[in-house]
C-alpha cells in the first residue's frame, strides 16, 4: 500500500538546508502578523506551519501584497501535511471562489492525484493559475572515474539500484523515465529524503539517486565527488552544470506507453510550488491575482530567495504550463496504476 500519509513528503536533511531556508525564513519574518489577522486576502498553505511550502507561502504572500491596490496584508493559513493533499482537498471543498483566497501547494499533491491516492478529493485540472516555482530534476549515477554514461552504458550496468522513497513520490518521474528508456531498475524504497538517499549512495548501497526540486546543485555536489555523474534531467529548470542533457537528448525521441503520465510526473517532481485559485473564480479577480504575481516574481527579495534555492520563478504562464500536463494524464491513470502494481507491487492507498 502507499506509504504517503498526511505527513509524508519531501524532506531535506538538516545539513542540506543552509542559506536558502534562512533566506526564506527572513522574508517570512517581515510579515506584519498583527495586521494579517484582519487581512481581506488569504493564501491557503497546503502544508504544516514552518515547513517548506509554508515558508514559501509567507514569502509569496508578502511579495504578492504589493501587487494589489493598497498593498493589503495577505493572511497565510497552513493546513494539513507535507504532501499537500489535505490542503488541496480544502481548496476544492471549502474555499468560496470569491477571489479572496488563493492556495499554494507542493508538487507532491499532484503526484498523489496522478497515482490515484484514495485521500484525493480534488481536481487540479480545474484550478486557475497564478504563479509557480520550478526546480531541477537530475539522475545521478555512479560511474568509476566519473566517466560519462551513454544510454547503452547505463543499460549495461544491469538492474540499477535506485535510492528512492516510493512510487507515489518525486521518484515516480524517474521510475517512468527509466522504464521508457528500457533500463532495468531495482529500487531501494523507504529512503524518504535527500540525506537518506545520499547516504545510501555514498555507502555503496545504491548506485543512483534522483534529485528533484530545490537545492539540487548543492545536493548533487557530494554525489559527484563520490564518482557520481549527472546522466540526464527531467523537465524543470536547466540543470547545473549546463551540459546535463534532458531525457530526449540522452535517450533519443521519447516513445512508449504512458507518455502523458510521464510528462505530468516529470512536471510534478520538479514543481517546487504552485499558487492557484479555485475553479469558478471571477475572471476579474483571477486577473488581479495574476497581475500581482507578475510583479511578485520580479521583487528583489523573492528573486534572491529563489536564486538561493536554485529554483525558477514564473507567473501565471508557468503555472498554466504545469497544469496543462494534467488533463491528458488523467486518461492514463488506470494504466499507470497497473504499471506500478506490476513492476513495484504498489497500490494506491
Amino acid at each position: 500500500m502507499s506509504g504517503h500519509g498526511a505527513g509524508a513528503g519531501k524532506h531535506k536533511g538538516s545539513g542540506l538546508i543552509g542559506r536558502r531556508q534562512v533566506m526564506i525564513a527572513g522574508l517570512s519574518a517581515l510579515l506584519p502578523w498583527a495586521a494579517r489577522a484582519a487581512a481581506p486576502l488569504t493564501l491557503l498553505v497546503a502544508g504544516p506551519a514552518g515547513e517548506q511550502t509554508s515558508r514559501w507561502g509567507d514569502a509569496c504572500a508578502l511579495a504578492l501584497s504589493d501587487g494589489f491596490a493598497g498593498a493589503p496584508a495577505i493572511a497565510t493559513v497552513p493546513v494539513g501535511g507535507l504532501d499537500g493533499v489535505t490542503g488541496a482537498n480544502r481548496l476544492d471543498a471549502l474555499v468560496v471562489p470569491d477571489g479572496r483566497t488563493a492556495a499554494i501547494l507542493p508538487g507532491e499533491a499532484l503526484i498523489a492525484w496522478l497515482t490515484g491516492d484514495t485521500r484525493v478529493h480534488f481536481d487540479p485540472t480545474r484550478w486557475l493559475p497564478v504563479m509557480a516555482a520550478v526546480g531541477q530534476g537530475v539522475l545521478v549515477v555512479r560511474s568509476p572515474g566519473r566517466a560519462p554514461l551513454s544510454l547503452a552504458g547505463l543499460r549495461a550496468l544491469g538492474p540499477l539500484r535506485l535510492a528512492a522513497d516510493e512510487p507515489q513520490s518525486n521518484d515516480l518521474a524517474v521510475l517512468l523515465a527509466l522504464g521508457r528508456l528500457g533500463i532495468a531498475t531495482m529500487p531501494i524504497f523507504g529512503l524518504r529524503d535527500v540525506a537518506a538517499k545520499s547516504r545510501a549512495f555514498l555507502s555503496g548501497e545504491a548506485d543512483a539517486v534522483f534529485l528533484a526540486g530545490e537545492g539540487v546543485p548543492a545536493d548533487m555536489a557530494a554525489l559527484l565527488a563520490a564518482d557520481g555523474v549527472a546522466c540526464f534531467r527531467l523537465g524543470g529548470a536547466a540543470a547545473e552544470p549546463a551540459s546535463v542533457p534532458d531525457l530526449t537528448q540522452f535517450g533519443g525521441p521519447e516513445a512508449g506507453a504512458m507518455g502523458a503520465a510521464y510528462a505530468a510526473a516529470a512536471m510534478a517532481s520538479t514543481l517546487d510550488f504552485i499558487v492557484v485559485l479555485p475553479k469558478l473564480t471571477d475572471p476579474g479577480r483571477v486577473a488581479a491575482w495574476q497581475a500581482a504575481a507578475a510583479q511578485a516574481v520580479m521583487s528583489p527579495a523573492l528573486v534572491a530567495a529563489a536564486q538561493a534555492s536554485a529554483i525558477t520563478l514564473g507567473a501565471a504562464g508557468a503555472a498554466r504550463e504545469a497544469l496543462a500536463t494534467l488533463p491528458l494524464a488523467q486518461a492514463e491513470q488506470p494504466g499507470l496504476q497497473a504499471y506500478l502494481a506490476k513492476n513495484f507491487g504498489w497500490q494506491p492507498g
